[in-house]
């Protein structure tokens, strides 16, 4: 199968110029046994449209960044943390609503305007293909579009997939099937953990290459997580990585810079 190619979505350049998140100066602390990971983050923002590769190795600090990301951990400090979700006004304060105690509307947040894709794919294995891809439209209470599902799902090469269940595919098609139902609700923000550790490398260029193409379509942004540079390089539009410091004994530091990598 061949990668498929970006389309004109309509928007333009205006629209996929739209910042969608701005962090600055984040910073997560975790304790264990006495041991402490600090990580900072001095500023981050991403634009809608956008592919944007977290690199760096096992310890890092990538998960932590992710579950930021994802409004499913509360920063220990920060100076400002604002998602604007796509067509919305005026935009959500994070920081603000962690320190509110606002988990019911971050777990909306989530809910409508975020997309994951996990190492294995995350497949509900009692489900078919297109029973997982309908799963989210369910959940956000919105109408299955049986067109588009199977437009989608030709694009990205799974279309005669729809009746089979996750194991009888390939770890390959898996992660398309996943790489879809994440992006089938139209998020703002889809968050890849590893998204290409379970398959070779010619199967792992051909999937970023087709989340690449359905995300520009969408006008939604990527972040995905990886230890393979070479993988992302001349793909992705920007890279992020860590620079680590040894602070004490019992005190890690990583601080996540742009082109740190």
């Amino acid at each position: 199968m061949s990668a498929v190619e970006p389309e004109d979505c309509g928007d333009g350049e205006a629209a996929r110029a739209h910042r969608i998140l701005s962090v600055s100066n984040l910073t997560k602390t975790r304790q264990q046994g006495g041991i402490s990971f600090e990580l900072k983050v001095p500023a981050l923002s991403l634009r809608a449209g956008e592919l944007i590769a977290v690199v760096g190795e096992s310890g890092c600090g990538k998960s932590t960044l992710l579950d930021l990301l994802a409004l499913v951990s509360c920063p220990s400090s920060c100076d400002g943390f604002l998602f604007q979700t796509q067509g919305g006004a005026g935009g959500s304060d994070i920081a603000a609503l962690w320190k509110a105690g606002r988990e019911s509307t971050l777990a909306r947040l989530r809910r409508q305007h975020l997309g994951y894709v996990l190492q294995t794919g995350g497949l509900l294995p009692f489900l078919t293909v297109r029973q997982n891809l309908e799963l989210p439209l369910h959940i956000q209470g919105l109408q299955v579009d049986p067109i588009r599902l199977n437009e989608l799902a030709s694009r990205i090469g799974v279309a005669d997939l729809m009746g089979k269940k996750p194991q009888f595919l390939s770890g390959g098609q898996r992660q398309r099937v996943a790489i879809l139902r994440a992006l089938v609700h139209s998020p703002t923000l889809v968050l890849a953990d590893e998204p290409t550790a379970a398959v070779d490398r010619t199967r792992a260029r051909r999937i970023v290459a087709d989340f690449r193409s359905l995300a520009w379509d969408g006008g939604c942004t990527i972040v995905m997580v990886t230890h393979d540079q070479p993988l992302v390089d001349g793909v992705a539009d920007r890279q992020f990585g860590f620079r680590l410091e040894q602070v004490s004994e019992n005190l890690t530091r990583s601080i996540c810079l742009e082109g740190e990598v």
